[in-house]
């Protein structure tokens, strides 16, 4: 009764509620989003500077967070890099040394705050060619004006940044009486034009007052007070806006350390100077919104332009413009001739079921159609993660922020399940729930930032190692049993593996390497094939008659094993076969294919694992040794409850190993021999029972279907900054905007998964001349490809 009500209640659902109707909201919301951004970017300005120097929050205890952009966090050498050959001068009291001594720490961590504190302090990097002074100044008056004054005269060489601010010592001296406030306001009344003046040529900073900790002042600073302080700071921002008249101060107010010291200030030492912490945020702030336009770090969106569009970029856009025009003319032609044949709606599941190109239909229409959905999609792509349309904010990992969704999609998954289909090991439905469940796991961790919490970050190497190790089963399964070896199904394989890639990597202007999962299963795929294809070629059907050819395989396998192992030891080999070219161009990644063999060799075993569990479970299968009915055990009872309870020792073992990992890089060496042990045991634990192969999670299964796309489209529409940080459609409320963002980006991965396979079936057509022509037209896009590549290089360079 209760699966009935279940049923009639899903299907009520899905007459009102389907994956089209979604898609539909999805685009209303993209559309109003979009509009409700740009709305504010011209209501509110749309420098990212002004925000980093003005507003944020804490992320925890430490981590900072600009309103709307990401902050870098600057190393030792890219700091000295962004200011080779600058000089950096720091004008003020005892709060800007501090400043300035957290800016020095950036470049060099092991300079010493020691020597006379109300003198000037100089720094010189002088292999890094870096200046940095520090000059005494506690008051606003005419010592500090004179100082400023020497520097707009043309003769003297002006330091590139200036930061100054002071007030406390003329609040302490006259005991904060309101002549002092009177005669700060004349004095940086008098300086203001001199600043104006500066900033014409170098980058001027004036950092306001900090809130102090009153209860923890001393008895001769009891006098300056919160409200003194904000009298003093109104004054510099009221006369600093108004010193031109026409138009906007180039004097940039540094506010945003009030913010940053109203939640520290009271970890204050004496109630005045700020903890180092908040100093290092400050120095950091600076940091980047200086070098952040030089150095254009992936992470550090604040203060950054949008890039140029390069040739490729602008020839795909022109080429998806063309395609709404021509299929938006082909449509209006062809409306009447032509009914469009929709897709029904399977109403048990919600979805649609896959297209079929109707006959009726031109190829034509279809290609321009997809090619049309998709440029709108690609325009989407570029707002979020490009064109600085939308906000992006970094990470930051709690246990709860990955923990917590876990769970909550756990219980989802159990509650929507369904009887298979077949009943046997690892089939099609079980197959995608592994997938679907494992790729959920894999978007929490990336959103969450789990990465930082090393036995997270094992668990889930194992999940990217079971994607491999199902791209072995899966693969060798099909030339196995199938012995279909012919180009058509290759060249499907590798259209639906990389199609969305490639588009990207035009589009995004990413490297084909940068989406790295990809490259791996296709290589994989690739190797599998060889493998298998080569001379001589021993399937299923050949080995039967012969038990030798079964030998044969398995030499084939150890070859395969020993050719894995030379590449794993042997970096230098490796490196000279994917450096050369035209392999260089797709597994490049900052000059050299570094990545790319820390990648292949972190997983160098999973697939061979993979392919030796397929060629092992249809032996048995074929002579009848396992029992795959329905509600049947895989084994007698005995040997079934030995292999259970072996595999789940096997499991929790290698989660206890994980979890005690202290060193990143040891367990790394040794995941590629071991992954496979939990692998092998969530297989015996999900298969032996006859109950658990004779069910499966729709709900997971679901997404298994969109895993690849989900994983891609996760790089730029989800996550943002190229998977450093967050995209934010809606401020100020993370859940819903989590929920909003989450929602959009399923929907999109699931059409592009869609056009995907309607292309597919034109693209790749089965008659083989025809798919030689195609695949002609498709080298020599390619090749173009590779031509305007270079092209692009060498004007970078």
């Amino acid at each position: 009764m209760a699966a009935l009500a279940y049923n009639l209640g899903k299907r009520e659902i899905n007459h009102y509620f389907s994956v089209r109707s979604a898609k539909v909201l999805a685009l209303v919301a993209v559309l109003l989003l979009a509009v409700c951004h740009l709305a504010s970017r011209r209501y509110r300005g749309s420098d990212s500077c002004e925000y980093l120097l003005s507003s944020g929050r804490f992320l925890g205890e430490k981590v900072w967070q600009p309103h709307s952009c990401m902050m870098h966090k600057y190393k030792i050498s890219e700091a000295k890099n962004c200011l080779v050959d600058k000089h950096i001068a720091f004008i003020g009291d005892s709060r800007i040394r501090q400043l300035f001594y957290s800016f020095v720490k950036i470049i060099n961590p092991q300079f010493k705050e020691e020597g006379n504190k109300h003198e000037n302090i100089p720094f010189e990097d002088k292999i890094a060619s870096v200046k940095v002074d520090f000059l005494w100044h506690p008051e606003v008056n005419g010592s500090m004006k004179q100082c400023i004054k020497v520097w707009t005269e043309d003769s003297v060489a002006k330091p590139h940044v200036i930061v100054a601010g002071a007030a406390t010592w003329s609040i302490k001296i006259h005991n904060g009486s309101n002549e002092a406030l009177s005669q700060y306001k004349m004095n940086i009344t008098s300086i203001a034009p001199l600043l104006e003046k500066l900033a014409k040529t170098s980058d001027v900073y004036w950092v306001l007052q900090d809130p102090v900790y009153e209860d923890l002042l001393s008895e001769n600073r009891k006098m300056i007070t919160n409200e003194k302080i904000d009298a003093y700071n109104e004054a510099a921002v009221s006369i600093l806006n108004s010193s031109t008249r026409n138009s906007k101060s180039n004097v940039k107010v540094f506010s945003v350390s009030k913010l940053i010291a109203q939640e520290t200030i009271m970890e204050s030492l004496d109630g005045l100077h700020l903890p180092e912490s908040s100093r290092e945020t400050s120095a950091m702030i600076l940091m980047n919104v200086y070098c952040n336009k030089i150095l254009k770090p992936v992470d550090g969106s604040c203060c950054q332009p949008r890039p140029p569009l390069t040739l490729i970029q602008k020839l795909a856009a022109c080429f998806f413009t063309l395609s709404i025009i021509g299929y938006l003319i082909f449509y209006i032609i062809h409306r009447n001739a032509h009914r469009k044949n929709k897709p029904c709606t399977d109403l048990e599941s919600g979805e649609e079921k896959k297209n079929i190109i109707n006959p009726s239909v031109s190829p034509l229409e279809v290609f321009l159609q997809s090619f049309c959905k998709l440029g709108l999609i690609m325009a989407y792509f570029y707002m979020c993660d490009r064109a600085n349309l939308f906000m992006k904010e970094n990470k930051f990992y709690t246990h709860s922020t990955f923990f917590i969704p876990i769970i909550y999609i756990l219980v989802l998954g159990v509650f929507y399940n369904e009887n298979t289909k077949e009943t046997k090991v690892l089939n099609r439905e079980q197959t995608d729930e592994w997938k679907g469940w494992m790729q959920l796991v894999i978007l929490i961790y990336h959103i969450s930032g789990a990465s930082t919490f090393l036995p997270v970050y094992m668990h889930i190497r194992v999940l990217v190692a079971a994607y491999l190790f199902q791209t072995g089963y899966g693969h060798f399964s099909y030339f196995w049993v199938k012995g279909d070896f012919g180009i058509h199904r290759v060249c499907q394989v590798l259209f639906r593996l990389n199609f969305l890639v490639v588009v990207l990597c035009i589009v995004m202007d990413r490297p084909y390497q940068f989406y790295y999962f990809v490259p791996l299963v296709t290589v994989w795929f690739m190797v599998i094939y060889v493998t298998l294809a080569l001379w001589p070629q021993i399937i299923q059907k050949k080995a039967n008659g012969n038990c030798l050819w079964h030998f044969g395989l398995l030499l084939k396998l150890a070859f395969l094993l020993l050719c894995i192992c030379f590449l794993a030891y042997s970096q230098g080999a490796f490196e000279k076969i994917f450096s050369l070219w035209p392999l260089s161009k797709c597994f490049e990644l900052k000059g050299n294919v570094y990545e790319w063999w820390f990648r292949w060799r972190l997983d160098r075993y999973v697939v061979f694992h993979g392919m030796l569990f397929a060629f092992i479970y249809l032996a048995l299968q074929k002579r009848q040794i396992l029992s795959e009915g329905k509600g049947e055990p895989l084994f007698s009872s005995k040997i079934s409850n030995f292999l259970l309870f072996i595999s789940v020792v096997s499991f929790l073992t290698y989660s206890i190993w994980a979890s005690s990992c202290k060193n990143k890089a040891e367990c790394n060496e040794l995941h590629p021999s071991v992954s496979v042990v939990q692998i092998l045991a969530f297989i015996l634990i999900r298969n032996i029972p006859g109950y658990a192969r004779s069910v499966y999670s729709s709900f997971f299964a679901w997404f298994g279907k969109i895993s690849l796309e989900l994983f891609i489209c996760q790089y730029h529409i989800w996550l943002a900054a190229d998977t450093r940080g967050i995209l934010v459609l809606i401020p100020g409320n993370p859940m819903l905007n989590i929920i909003v963002s989450t929602f959009i980006f399923v929907c999109v991965a699931h059409e592009i998964s869609q056009i995907t396979n309607d292309l597919a079936q034109i693209i790749i057509p089965k008659d083989n001349s025809s798919l030689l022509k195609r695949l002609a037209c498709i080298a020599a896009f390619f090749c173009g490809l590779l031509i305007l590549s270079s092209i692009q290089d060498k004007s970078r360079h």
